[in-house]
């Protein structure tokens, strides 16, 4: 038998040409672009003739006309025409009144590109070459502000009672200001809660780093809901260990190690680095506090002749230097330096490496709000041996925490 080819409609005629012609699928000129505009505008026609039946009739609402729209979408950009009513009660739900983009596919894109760094130009290029469309700056900011109330939102939140843990550290980043690029400071505090998840429990951009910045940092906690830390760990500061006792006074103070360990390097000449270093390892390193001081003296020793205030600063914080010689190597590890926001700060310069100042601080503020939920999502797990810990601390403070 032979097989009835089937009539081919006009439609279906001109996809089948353009295929033998070797037309792209998708772009304005693309095979699938009429076929998606037809199929919209199909669409649209069955929802306008819905709202007519229930809003038109004599006298009432009726049909008027169509307006003319750009959409761009996946498959590229193309023109549609929308259908209008008299009274303007129609609100198409496929493609709605004011909407350009198909979909939030490209709003999705667009802020993972943002989240991983890349700059608006990097992004256009991508959303270019990808999907065919051109976004302006503004469509982009746009997108990308669509966070900023959830970020309003998170800074708000209210936070845990007690945590076990915080890590306090500040980070630099230019910000346009006024008509001048000024360096302001990111004010970053995350913590640890008492089930042994990390997070980070706020960020605020201020000045240059200073404790009484600090100070309103840890009283905006206060205010959403903390009421005890156990142990805090900073920088070596000024003022900083008395800012963390006015709001938490029951809060022992860790002053990061690798931090001193810098400030006492910035007074070597270069020739005496590594010994140096060797000697300060004897030091943070030793089994105990009495082990500890007993290597910090004969570290000054061994250099006073040369370096007459190279353990000054040690003398004069060691009381915060060497709290954590009090508790067990489990612990020790998580509070002797303030690695744990260093390693958040490392998020946050890959995020940003792409980027020179900023224009205003919403816009650092977003890239550093999607850094922060990409590191939520790393974060949900309970710390290696937390259960280990957890009995421990409930030993040290077994008088500030309540199950």
């Amino acid at each position: 038998m032979k097989k009835r080819q089937k009539e081919l409609s006009e439609f279906e005629q001109q996809i089948a040409d353009q295929i033998k012609a070797g037309k792209p699928l998708t772009g304005e000129d693309g095979i699938f672009t009429p076929m998606m505009k037809r199929i919209l505008e199909a669409m649209l026609e069955a929802e306008v003739s819905s709202h007519m039946e229930t809003s038109g009739g004599p006298g009432r609402n009726r049909r008027n006309g169509q307006g003319a729209k750009n959409l761009k979408s996946s498959l590229g950009s193309f023109e549609i025409f929308s259908p209008r009513d008299r009274d303007g009660s129609f609100e198409p739900v496929v493609v709605k009144k004011r909407q350009t983009t198909l979909s939030s596919d490209i709003d999705r894109k667009i802020l993972s590109l943002f989240t991983h760094g890349m700059s608006y130009n990097d992004i256009r290029e991508h959303i270019a070459d990808i999907y065919g469309i051109e976004v302006s700056d503004s469509v982009m900011n746009q997108i990308t502000d669509s966070v900023l109330p959830e970020l309003a939102q998170w800074k708000s939140r209210p936070l845990e009672q007690l945590y076990a843990v915080i890590w306090l550290d500040a980070i630099h980043y230019r910000i346009r200001e006024d008509g001048m690029v000024k360096t302001k400071a990111v004010y970053c505090v995350l913590g640890l809660d008492m089930q042994g998840v990390k997070e980070v429990l706020g960020f605020y951009i201020g000045e240059n780093e200073k404790a009484s910045f600090w100070l309103q940092v840890l009283q905006d906690m206060q205010q959403r809901g903390v009421k005890d830390v156990l142990i805090a760990c900073t920088d070596n500061l000024k003022g900083f260990v008395e800012a963390i006792g006015t709001v938490f006074p029951h809060t022992e103070c860790q002053l990061c190690i690798i931090h001193q360990i810098r400030n006492t390097i910035k007074q070597v000449s270069y020739k005496h680095v590594k010994e140096i270093i060797a000697d300060l390892k004897k030091v943070y390193q030793a089994p105990s506090l009495e082990t500890s001081s007993m290597e910090l003296n004969i570290l000054q020793q061994k250099w006073i002749k040369i370096y007459p205030r190279l353990t000054k600063s040690w003398y004069e914080n060691w009381d915060n230097l060497s709290q954590y010689f009090k508790y067990s190597p489990e612990i020790r590890r998580i509070i002797y330096t303030t690695n744990t926001v260093e390693g958040f700060h490392r998020m946050l310069r890959k995020a940003t490496k792409t980027k020179g100042a900023f224009t205003n601080e919403n816009a650092l503020s977003k890239i550093i709000y999607f850094t922060v939920r990409k590191a939520q999502d790393k974060w949900k797990h309970a710390l290696q041996n937390w259960s280990l810990i957890h009995s421990q601390l409930l030993i040290y403070f077994e008088t500030r925490i309540t199950d």
